[in-house]
């Protein structure tokens, strides 16, 4: 990439996170992805470089291990002109929502990374793209003797937190999916999973089109219209016109979207270290979340039994999973250790660097996330390596899957390629995980603070409203009239 050759207008705005932003090329393949600070917070051009170099080296040395070199792109730390990075900064900020301009993009380093825009697959470049994007969350609930809270055995954290939301205000009402659903294995369960995605999208779920967002969350703004997706959707799985029309049209096509998400998020991938990973089994905990909507159903039809088939072992969401439960002892039992950690800290500051707290990630950084054991025995050392883990297992908890999908003719259809058939169609897909970036140490305390606040307000509101329903049972007990009739 020739920094002093480029032209602002080749990039238009993509998207961005609480700590990222993302520009892409109009005619390339490829991202720069800037990082963001607040207003009044400056880092030298130094300090960033450092923490971008972080980012790909956590991706290449140690998430690459755990997902395999297919699905990890860690890409690679540019120098740009400041000129460029000023006038881009520029040129994007209107099209930025409101929501997200808290924080500028930092448009003094002149340091971004370079990645491959992954709604685009890159062997089809000619060809009309279709990508989903899901964050599919936490997929197990914890089992740890740790948790104090007997409710978080029972209902997974991402359906309490959902209470928590809606009353901050953060979404209009609370999604029906449950990532336990989506983990299950079993394609009822996940079909309900991404059904409810696609009815609630939040920030869990985005539909690309050649590159162009056509479905999700824009934070206030959502592109939230079925009806709508159908019609951008309709060529891909149903291309000769006529064949489908009407409300039953968009069922139909929704129907399809499901079912070729499902079989992709349930292919194989290439053999990876993960699977070597001698993890805590998920049978330790219960399958199935109390919250969840799907369960709700099956216990009101009288079924108490739910069904589990379990994940294929070298499907990318069993990769995931393996790596979300790293976090072997939940926040409840780091939040101590990571006090010891901080408490060694300040007395020897000087060992920080020595701890690999703030990298180099590299291959005894990657050893040490492998040890499994929670015997502790009351070293900084037995301390830290769970702190690490932890933070490894939220960065799974919180990365995102991309599935790029192009239709193909059956000659067509190369046998180095994974393809996935329809009713109508046949399409070539590829699979990428991202938003790997390793979680704060830092974030530990505000970590071990939210747990609290979401298991609290969920036992508050779901106690409320037990206590509401009692109260209105207990008055249709008072209008009882008790009439005696002689024997």
């Amino acid at each position: 990439m020739e920094a002093e050759k480029m032209d602002e207008n080749e990039w238009r705005y993509h998207g961005e996170g609480n700590k990222s932003l993302v520009v892409s090329h109009r005619k390339r393949c490829i991202v720069l992805r800037f990082l963001k600070f607040p207003p009044n917070r400056s880092k030298t051009p130094e300090e960033i470089f450092h923490q971008l170099q972080n980012i790909v080296y956590f991706g290449k040395h140690i998430m690459k291990q755990f997902f395999g070199e297919k699905y990890v792109h860690y890409g690679e730390v540019v120098h740009l002109s400041l000129d460029f990075v000023r006038q881009l900064c520029l040129k994007i900020q209107s099209e930025r929502p409101e929501s997200r301009c808290d924080k500028d993009m930092d448009a003094l380093s002149g340091y971004a990374m370079c990645l491959p825009n992954l709604t685009r697959l890159h062997f089809a470049e000619h060809r009309p793209i279709l990508c989903v994007e899901i964050k599919p969350k936490c997929g197990f609930l914890p089992f740890s003797s740790h948790v104090s809270q007997e409710i978080k055995h029972k209902v997974c954290r991402y359906c309490m937190h959902q209470h928590l939301k809606v009353a901050k205000g953060k979404w209009k009402r609370p999604s029906k999916y449950c990532p336990l659903d989506l983990f299950s294995g079993n394609k009822q369960r996940m079909h309900f999973a991404l059904r409810s995605l696609l009815q609630e999208a939040q920030n869990n779920l985005k539909i690309f089109k050649n590159g162009e967002l056509i479905y999700g969350c824009k934070d206030e703004d959502s592109l939230s219209d079925l009806n709508e997706l159908a019609r951008h959707l309709k060529p891909f799985f149903f291309p000769s016109n006529g064949l489908v029309s009407g409300p039953h049209c968009t069922r139909t096509i929704l129907k399809e979207l499901i079912h070729i998400i499902t079989m992709t998020l349930l292919s194989s991938t290439e053999d990876c270290k993960a699977g070597d990973m001698k993890t805590v089994p998920t049978s330790q905990g219960r399958s199935y979340c109390e919250a969840s909507a799907f369960t709700k159903e099956l216990i009101r039809n009288g079924k108490n039994k739910m069904e589990t088939s379990g994940l294929p072992r070298d499907c990318l969401l069993y990769k995931t999973l393996q790596v979300q439960m790293l976090d072997l002892l939940d926040i409840e039992g780091i939040y101590p250790l990571y006090n010891r950690v901080e408490q060694y800290l300040e007395e020897f500051p000087e060992e920080r660097n020595a701890l690999q707290i703030d990298g180099p990630y590299n291959e005894s950084f990657y050893e040490k996330l492998l040890d499994l054991s929670t015997e502790d025995d009351g070293t900084v050392e037995y301390a830290l390596r769970k702190v690490q883990q932890y933070r490894a297992a939220m960065t799974a908890k919180d990365c995102s899957i991309m599935i790029a999908l192009s239709p193909c003719l059956q000659d067509e259809c190369s046998e180095q390629r994974l393809v996935v058939p329809t009713s109508k169609s046949r399409f070539t897909f590829s699979l990428s995980v991202l938003d790997l970036d390793l979680k704060p140490y830092e974030s530990i305390h505000h970590q071990y603070r939210l747990d609290e606040k979401i298991v609290n307000y969920y036992l508050k509101n779901t106690q409320a409203k037990d206590d509401s329903v009692m109260t209105s049972l207990l008055k249709e007990n008072e209008n009882c009239t008790l009439v005696l009739h002689k024997m």
